[in-house]
């Protein structure tokens, strides 16, 4: 009897350590999550060149015009593989990065698989994707956020570097296209990197945008908190 119930102590301070740790890692991420990295900007920031990123809640992307003098997306791939159609009306690209199974197999998130959302999440080494979209002009999303933040001429290149750089190149060098989205007027292609809940879309959002000197929290895990924290001093006339 005693050796029972010296090893139900034993399990009962193990679940009291394990639920505490657990909270507090929770609570640190909440705090994190609400505390921003830049606390101030600069007085003489050069506002030119108008992005816009976009939450359902749930995941973040990246809309950004096709040319602007500073970067020209048609040079760098063939943009009538997006969706195999031409290309030329299109304005505005829209890049989303994520877990590469999920996201070509969720067509909306009332159809997501359990089983994939936890493979995305737990497994350390799920292949990564970018999805790939072209506009005539903004679209007006619903349900979703649009928030839009200018940047220098010099943020923008670096933020158009960031996205360039983490497809991943085919023998020539070109981006790899894996297949359509699931509206058909869209595409993935092959991304460098690996999906986990340490590295999910958001932290590619967030990790885009401090390339360019803009705003985000501590920890950029969650689309929301990205939004918040959204500013670098700009102001957009909307």
């Amino acid at each position: 009897m005693g050796v029972r119930m010296g090893w139900l102590k034993v399990v009962g301070k193990t679940i009291a350590i394990a639920g505490l740790t657990i909270a507090g890692g929770v609570t640190l991420l909440a705090i994190a999550s609400v505390t921003p990295r830049k606390w101030s900007f600069p007085e003489n920031y050069s506002c030119q060149i108008k992005i816009y990123i976009a939450s359902d809640g749930f995941h973040t992307n990246f809309f950004v015009p096709v040319e602007t003098p500073e970067f020209n997306w048609r040079t760098q791939f063939d943009l009538d593989q997006i969706a195999n159609q031409p290309s030329q009306a299109y304005r505005y690209l829209q890049f989303g990065w994520g877990d590469r199974i999920f996201y070509i197999e969720t067509p909306s998130w009332d159809q997501v698989s359990l089983s994939n959302a936890l493979r995305a999440l737990f497994y350390w080494q799920n292949q990564a994707a970018i999805f790939v979209k072209g506009h005539p002009s903004l679209p007006q999303l619903q349900d979703e956020q649009l928030q839009c933040v200018k940047l220098s001429a010099a943020d923008y290149l670096a933020l158009m570097q960031f996205i360039r750089s983490t497809f991943e190149a085919g023998d020539r060098g070109q981006p790899q296209r894996l297949a359509s989205g699931q509206d058909q007027s869209s595409g993935f292609f092959a991304a460098t990197g690996n999906y986990s809940i340490l590295n999910t879309c958001n932290t590619w959002t967030a990790n885009g945008l401090r390339t360019a000197n803009v705003n985000t929290p501590l920890w950029a895990g969650l689309a929301t908190p990205i939004m918040w924290q959204l500013r670098n001093g700009c102001q957009c006339e909307e």
